[in-house]
Formats: C-alpha cells, structure tokens, sequence
C-alpha cells in the first residue's frame, strides 16, 4: 500500500521536474548549438579591439545624452499634462486625455517620423533647437510624456487628501500646496516606475537612426550596425548590446530596490 505524498512533497517533487527540465534544456541546446559558428560571428576578439574606445565615447555617450535630454523633456511635460488632467476645467481634462491615448497608441516608430519628416513639413524655415538632440528629445519626450503623466497622475491622488486640506489650513493656496506639499509627495511614491521608464527610454533610443545622423551623433545600435556592415560580422552587435545591458541591468536593480523600500514605507 503506498502511503500518500503530503503538499509539501508534492511540492518538491514538482520543483525537482522543473529544474530536471530546465537542466535539460540547458544541455539540449549547449549540445546542438554550433558554438564555433557562434564564436566566429559574434566573438572575434581582434574586431572587439578596434570598437574601442569609440564605442564608449561616442555611440554610449550619445545614447546617454539621448535618454536623458528625452527623459527630462518627458518629465516636464509628463507633470503639465497630469495636471491638465487633474484639472477642474474640462478643456483641459480633454487635451490631456487626447494626448495621453494618442501617444501611448501610436508606435515609438511613428513618433520618431513624425518629429523628423511632419513638422519640417508643417513649419517650412524652422529648426527644431538643438539639431538631432533635440529631435530626439521631442521625440523621447512626446512618447515618456504620455506614460508618465498617468503614472504621476496616480502619484498625486495617491497622496492622502488629508494633506492637502492641512496645507489649506495653514494658509497655503491650492497652487501653492500642490507645489509644496503634493507634488514632492507623489513623486516620492512614483520613482520606482520613473526610473523604470528611463530605463526604456534608454532601449528606445534606437530609433534615432531613422532620424538620419552623422558620424558622430551615432547611438549603440546605430554604430553596431555599421560597424557589423562593414565588417560583415555581428561581433560589433553583440558589444553594443553588452553596452546596454551595462546601464540598463543596474538601472533595474535600483528600480528594485526602491520598489522594495516602498513597500517597507508602506
């Protein structure tokens, strides 16, 4: 007679069927994967040389610069809109809207076509400031304003009421409480998904060769592929990505972090 197996055996028992399989997997592939196909085209040591040091200064430079300048005006414009959102005038509630479904509907891609091809068109003789950096600043911008404003907009009324009507109390206008005592409230609660959002913003700005730059205005992925084109090798791809995942994986650990420390406030 078999004796019955308790959860917690089951439990086990279903763990170790998952980590055999994993295992297995892990075998199958290392097994059947060509691995001196893979270290020819994506790991030839000598063209890894000569990426450096411009890859850093110039292709993880101008990424940085790029998500920034975009996170920064997204910022901006991300408050303005929660607000508008928040507003008691309807208008105004209205144009946020529009803008926030709009913007998040509508493909990164799209966006970055519209800053580059539709407004030269819409306003013949004028510049957009700051040449491709600020093109791509509107661009990142317009597609992190859409996403932070909702995330903003739950910050603002995730700060008890009762905070604002102490403020009012006191003497405080409405205007001058939400700068003072509401707003630095919500962002405190909204920066674990702030930073979140950089860190897509930094993915994102890949798209910045579809605005056409020069040499030395290249980003990671632009300068990857280049690179890989003329060396009819993917080994510069691969290094770009690895540039990524040195500022985005770090990045993810301090979003963790503060996800984690929110919850202990909490």
């Amino acid at each position: 007679m078999t004796s019955r197996l308790t959860r917690r055996q089951r439990r086990r028992v279903s763990q170790g069927i998952q980590y055999a399989v994993f295992v297995g997997v892990l075998v199958t592939i290392g097994v059947l994967a060509d691995w001196d196909r893979l270290q020819n085209q994506f790991a030839q040591t000598d063209l890894i040389g000569k990426l450096f040091p411009d890859i850093i200064t110039i292709a993880l430079r101008n990424t940085v610069v790029y998500t920034l300048s975009g996170f920064a005006f997204g910022l901006v414009l991300g408050l303005v809109v929660a607000l508008m959102r928040l507003s008691s005038v309807a208008p105004y509630r209205w144009v946020a809207g529009i803008y926030i479904e709009l913007f998040r509907g509508l493909p990164a891609l799209l966006i970055f076509i519209f800053v580059g091809v539709a407004v030269p068109l819409a306003f013949p003789g004028t510049e957009i400031p700051g040449g491709t950096y600020g093109k791509v600043a509107l661009g990142l911008g317009l597609v992190a304003a859409a996403y932070m404003a909702e995330t903003i907009r739950a910050g603002i009324q995730a700060v008890p009421k009762g905070q604002m009507e102490a403020a009012r109390s006191l003497g405080f206008s409405h205007a001058r409480a939400m700068v003072s005592v509401i707003i630095p409230q919500a962002f405190r609660i909204v920066i674990p998904p702030l930073t979140n959002e950089l860190v897509l913003l930094f993915k994102d700005s890949s798209l910045v060769l579809f605005l056409g730059v020069t040499l030395e205005e290249r980003e990671l992925t632009k300068y990857g592929r280049d690179l890989a084109s003329q060396s009819a090798n993917s080994t510069p791809i691969l290094v770009a990505g690895l540039c990524y995942l040195m500022v985005t994986v770090p990045l993810s650990f301090v979003v963790r972090r503060l996800e984690a420390r929110a919850d202990r406030a909490r």
